[in-house]
Parts: structure tokens; C-alpha cells; sequence
């Protein structure tokens, strides 16, 4: 299932999701989140195409490129950003998601 646009995303877009336990944590954790998508199970941060390059993300984050997510999730938007980019930056999502899951962060 493909997240549908929301804002313009000149840069691509792909999604990182985290398991919906996280979700709220996260959420607050973060200086500026773009659009947010969630479902029961999980939810999902529209990030640039290409952030996973160079980034391992942790178990158990899944990264979608293109913002393609499993069909069963069924998101909805949850967090629309202030301002008028659909992204979240990807080092401090990165960051915050590495210290909720207990992982040093790694730099490829």
C-alpha cells in the first residue's frame, strides 16, 4: 500500500515505521516531525528518498522505500507538520529511534 502525498515532496519520499508501542514516545521525542501515518501495529514517518543510505536502521524499524507499506497496516494520517514539507529529518528520527530500541548508533 502506497502512503498517499499529502505535502509536495521534492525529494522523494520513503517511510520509516516503528512498532506502534513506540509511536507516542517518539513522537514527543522529536525537535520537528513531518507527516506521521499510523495504524494498530505501526506507525510511519515520511523521511527523503535515500535515507536509509549510509544509516542502518534498527531491528525492528522497517524501512519502506517510496513510502510502499504492507497492505494489512492500513494507516492514517495522525501528524500533519507546521510547515510545508512532509519530511521528518531523518538523523534526529534516526537518533531517537536508536535510543527507544536500545541500539548504539552506527554510521556506515
Amino acid at each position: 500500500m502506497l502512503l498517499p502525498p499529502v505535502l509536495p515532496a521534492t525529494l522523494g519520499r520513503d517511510a520509516v515505521g516503528v512498532p506502534a508501542l513506540h509511536g507516542f514516545r517518539l513522537l514527543s521525542r522529536l525537535p520537528r516531525s513531518g507527516c506521521v501515518f499510523a495504524s494498530a501495529d505501526w506507525w510511519w514517518w515520511i523521511v527523503p528518498a535515500g535515507s536509509d543510505q549510509e544509516l542502518p536502521w534498527p531491528r525492528p524499524v522497517r524501512y519502506a522505500p517510496g513510502a510502499l507499506v504492507p497492505d494489512a497496516d492500513r494507516p492514517r494520517l495522525i501528524n500533519f507538520p507546521e510547515g510545508s514539507t512532509p519530511y521528518t529529518p531523518p538523523i534526529p528520527l534516526y537518533l531517537v529511534v536508536c535510543q527507544l530500541t536500545g541500539t548504539a548508533p552506527a554510521w556506515a
